[in-house]
């Protein structure tokens, strides 16, 4: 992408500061807040929230706000985003400036993974409830990476994100993934994850699967994992993530077979009892979207309380005519 030359020149101005040079490095590796750029920078506060609107200003990074607390990240923006990244490769991580921040940074993000994990630790007894009675999660995360293939693309959407699991596990096929969940809690243990792993091209952002703080058409793949029957109206959700899909662009969902363990609705808040194949080949219809593929997973033990896990994948009808080489990566992962 080409730019004028004022604005160029305006954008090479807002990153030629030292201190704001070192903003956009220490955001390439995950969204932060300014409470955090403050104690990484060891500034004062308006003086980070000055260096930080100079850089909004110039489309280099964007903000969201979650809760009372305000996060900062790369631009959505794809030139931007090369841009930023271009500058920030080029500066060695041994430069003795460089070298404290990524030290600090680590510093916070390890006070985040605390935080989680308390959180987590909190929780983990229901989880492990629920994973008892259906099929590991290793056996359909493998079945996801076989379905959704090797070739890399450009980004990919995750709907009720939880612990980042599946951002974590595509991350090394997509240029920017993003993860949407509505709970802090559970924000805070997908970032310290995603830290963990070491992963920096994914975000994650609080928001209803609903009405997504993300663009339309934007997204070569968008996944939806347990987060169905939560919902009250999965139609309604099934057609909003479609809706975020670029053509051609894929929508997985894993979810539960129909069951009648009616305790997940009364212990763990589950609205829907599983889904049939038919009933989302018939949302996914009227979304726009072709059913293409069907899978199960029968549970570990063979008992009365058991859960089958079922995969479907589901892409967008409408055909990237403008881009041939994009139509042959699509049907090269078809």
């Amino acid at each position: 992408m080409r730019v004028t030359l004022d604005l160029m020149v305006d954008t090479l101005k807002a990153a030629a500061e030292s201190s704001r040079l070192r903003i956009l490095a220490l955001i390439s590796r995950g969204d932060l807040t300014v409470s955090d750029l403050t104690e990484i920078l060891n500034q004062s506060q308006p003086r980070v929230s000055r260096h930080l609107k100079l850089l909004l200003e110039a489309g280099l990074i964007e903000r969201y706000q979650e809760g009372s607390w305000a996060f900062f990240r790369l631009s959505d923006d794809d030139a931007a985003r090369d841009f930023v990244n271009g500058l920030v490769s080029r500066v060695h991580d041994g430069d003795p400036q460089i070298e404290r921040d990524l030290e600090r940074l680590a510093s916070v993000k390890r006070k985040r993974q605390e935080r989680a994990a308390s959180y987590f630790s909190r929780n983990a007894a229901s989880w492990d409830q629920i994973r008892s009675l259906h099929a590991p999660d290793r056996a359909v995360e493998a079945a996801l990476l076989k379905l959704v293939g090797k070739r890399p693309f450009q980004s990919m959407l995750d709907l009720g994100t939880g612990t980042g699991r599946l951002l974590e596990l595509f991350a090394p096929l997509y240029k920017r993934g993003v993860g949407i969940d509505m709970s802090r809690e559970m924000l805070a243990v997908a970032r310290a994850n995603l830290d963990r792993a070491g992963v920096s091209n994914a975000q994650v952002r609080q928001g209803d699967i609903f009405a997504p703080p993300v663009e339309r058409d934007a997204f070569d793949l968008v996944t939806m994992h347990q987060v169905l029957h939560y919902l009250d109206d999965p139609a309604t959700g099934i057609r909003e993530a479609a809706r975020l899909l670029r053509p051609s662009g894929r929508l997985v969902i894993v979810d539960f077979a129909p069951h009648a363990l009616e305790f997940l609705r009364e212990v763990h808040a589950h609205i829907r009892l599983g889904f049939s194949d038919r009933q989302i080949a018939e949302w996914f219809a009227e979304a726009g979207l072709d059913l293409e593929e069907t899978l199960d997973f029968e549970p570990r033990v063979a008992n009365e309380a058991k859960l089958t896990v079922k995969l479907w994948l589901g892409r967008d009808r409408r055909m990237l005519i403008a881009d041939p080489a994009r139509n042959a990566e699509q049907r090269e992962t078809a």
